[in-house]
């Protein structure tokens, strides 16, 4: 019974995101997959709004700004309980940036990418502590598919400082 509720209200979450998301995306990445504190995992979705592409001078990168919404559920280890976060809060995340890419189009490593975010979420744990966190991600998109690992932490401005790494799956969307 409890896994059906919360699934519910991350599928309700994510159903607003399409009206919340500027009309000016020119991609929507829904992504899903496990996140990692220490060797303790939970499940994780993000949805993701690629914007228009603008080339860095003459250079061969690239750069889109990007904005994304996740979700991490929370873990239940008691060792943590007692102390001033524990592990136990699911966190929002709402984080904007840009995707780098590097290339011209046709080149197989064009769809190869880095993003940089600063973010703010909701909740406090031992993995993210503080109200800002920054989310770099390293990954693969395709016309349909993406595949990335994504780290997010606070750069080790507060502590507990253990950090959130996650692989993600994701369909993405032209809009």
């Amino acid at each position: 019974m409890h896994l059906p509720a919360k699934l519910l209200r991350v599928v309700l979450a994510f159903s607003l995101v399409p009206f919340a998301l500027p009309a000016a995306a020119t991609r929507l990445e829904i992504q899903g997959g496990r996140s990692y504190m220490d060797s303790y995992a939970v499940d994780t979705a993000f949805v993701e709004g690629v914007f228009d592409e603008h080339r860095i001078g003459n250079s061969r990168f690239s750069w889109s700004p990007d904005v994304s919404l996740g979700w991490i559920d929370g873990r239940g280890i008691s060792r943590y309980d007692g102390n001033r976060y524990s592990t136990r809060d699911q966190i929002w995340l709402l984080a904007g940036g840009a995707r780098i890419h590097y290339g011209d189009p046709g080149d197989w490593y064009r769809s190869l990418f880095f993003s940089f975010q600063p973010a703010l979420h909701t909740g406090r744990t031992q993995a993210l502590s503080s109200p800002y966190e920054f989310v770099s991600t390293l990954g693969w998109q395709g016309r349909r598919f993406s595949v990335q690992i994504r780290h997010i932490s606070n750069g080790n401005l507060h502590s507990p400082n253990r950090g959130e790494t996650m692989a993600l799956l994701g369909v993405g969307f032209d809009l």
